[in-house]
């Protein structure tokens, strides 16, 4: 006889099917797992055999063949045991087979019979719920689950209760989906002293979703208005929010079911490696570009990155989408992210100052900012130059406009752009591109004129004038304006890295 119970794969952000197999045929005793796992699933017969018998159970003197198919798809993970233990057990007539064909199984078992948490339920989830199915997961996960909607989910807290459930002797109560956890509001621009043309492009910024680089001395604010950014930017979105939790879902820190509506933050250290900030690794996870997406990717001391790391962020800034192409998997996260960096404009940070600037300035700021390539700079919407904050400026009061402000102007902002992308993919302004964009962002005649005359003058690249068209788009939604003028154009190109002279 063989019993079947339905599991996932997990390839990025897409769950397949996997049928477990378990066969018990006369011969010498022996457990084997096949089917292209990975050292987690192979080891998963160990604690598969120690759960049964902590259940008071032993298994039969019988050669006992498990196997996951497709055969030939990777299996990574040890949420295959409860699915393994659950087809052994159907194969074994304690568990009828009929009764697991309506489920998706995952979990990780313990030694003595309990079933504890693994990444990616709300996948499982979701996909059971695609193909009309429940879904069988630990309880530590069960509100996680719940979020995926009309799905029935059973959250066990170990082997013997899962059994008792499914016999009917003792049901498992369903569970309900975790809490939605408010917003957490950072820093707010009432701390930043002066700076107005910083604070100004860190609100273009968020209206339009649009990249950032703040260059500067050290002291002068930068990494203190970058935190202040999540307090200006909208809350996710409910479909937005369940995107947001499938990537944390898959790499394991959604925690206890929680979903929170803020928008991802996240700041590597410049220590980082190219598999932690673009996903990768042995085992393949998504990195810090995919655990920021649909929110922001703040790079402090931004050329202390290794250059090689810097440069496999442009495909991603780009595209939205991380490929991570492996000899035997190609998986592909979401990044649909906002890039935040700063630096210092030389390695000692205080060029142009001569009391305080080192022997090798002028010299040291071309070294320094060399470490970031054009290419990637080329893809930052927004460069502004942060200036030391003096005395004087300590000694100002607050300013009269805060976060709070400036996170109603952004939200009118979004709102605009909401209904102008309604029936697009894009998002917001920082996306939209082609005849869209042309169709949205044309400058009136004298600002086509001021624009066709910076780009020759500025030598804009294909990309950078795109670029300038949306970021004008974003300062006409500010003001409430319908078109585009001279005046946002204007404003737009003050932003814009010029190309060095030769």
């Amino acid at each position: 006889m063989v019993a079947t119970v339905s599991t996932v794969a997990y390839l990025g952000l897409e769950a397949r099917t996997v049928e477990v197999q378990c066969q018990l045929v006369p011969g010498l005793p022996n457990f084997i797992v096949v089917g292209l796992g990975d050292k987690a699933v192979t080891e998963s017969k160990e604690r598969v055999r120690n759960a049964i018998a902590a259940i008071g159970l032993s298994l039969p003197p019988k050669r006992i063949t498990v196997n996951l198919s497709p055969a030939d798809l990777p299996k990574e993970g040890s949420h295959y045991d409860l699915p393994i233990a659950l087809a052994l057990l159907g194969a074994m007539g304690v568990i009828d087979a009929e009764t697991l064909s309506d489920y998706v199984v995952v979990g990780e078992l313990g030694l003595d019979g309990r079933i504890a948490a693994s990444p990616g339920v709300l996948l499982a989830a979701l996909h059971a719920g695609a193909q009309g199915l429940g879904l069988v997961c630990p309880v530590a996960q069960g509100s996680e689950a719940a979020w995926a909607g009309h799905v029935d989910v059973v959250a066990a807290p170990g082997l013997l209760p899962l059994l008792n459930h499914f016999k009917g002797t003792s049901l498992l109560p369903a569970p309900l989906p975790g809490e939605v956890e408010p917003p957490v509001r950072g820093a707010d621009l009432k701390q930043v002293k002066g700076q107005e043309t910083a604070k100004r492009a860190l609100e273009i910024a968020a209206a339009g979703g649009h990249n950032l680089l703040m260059a500067g001395p050290p002291g002068a604010g930068k990494s203190l208005m970058a935190s202040c950014l999540p307090g200006i930017l909208p809350e996710l979105t409910a479909e937005e929010a369940l995107e947001v939790s499938m990537v944390s879902s898959v790499a394991g820190t959604l925690e206890g079911g929680r979903i929170s509506r803020a928008r991802p933050f996240r700041a590597p250290h410049h220590s980082a490696s190219m598999a932690a900030l673009v996903g990768g690794g042995l085992r393949v996870k998504p990195g810090e570009v995919s655990l920021a997406h649909l929110g922001v990717l703040f790079l402090d001391e931004l050329p202390e990155f290794q250059r090689a790391v810097l440069d496999s962020l442009r495909q991603p800034l780009e595209t939205g989408t991380v490929s991570v192409a492996r000899a035997n998997a190609h998986v592909t996260f979401p990044a649909r992210v906002q890039l935040v960096a700063a630096m210092n404009p030389c390695r000692c940070g205080h060029l142009g100052d001569p009391a305080l600037a080192c022997a090798r300035a002028p010299r040291c700021a071309s070294d320094y900012q060399a470490k970031v390539s054009g290419p990637l700079l080329d893809r930052i919407d927004l460069h502004v130059d942060v200036n030391a904050v003096t005395a004087a400026d300590l000694t100002l009061p607050p300013p009269a406009e805060g976060s709070a402000q400036v996170a109603a102007r952004v939200a009118a902002a979004r709102a605009i752009q909401t209904v102008r992308y309604a029936d697009h993919p894009a998002r917001t302004n920082a996306e939209a591109d082609g005849d869209l964009l042309e169709a949205i962002a044309t400058p009136d005649a004298p600002g086509r004129a001021l624009l066709a005359q910076a780009a020759a003058a500025m030598r804009l690249s294909a990309r950078g004038y795109t670029r300038v068209l949306r970021v004008a788009r974003t300062i006409a939604d500010l003001a409430g304006s319908e078109g585009v003028g001279r005046v946002h154009v204007a404003e737009a190109l003050s932003y814009r890295r010029r190309a060095p002279v030769n």
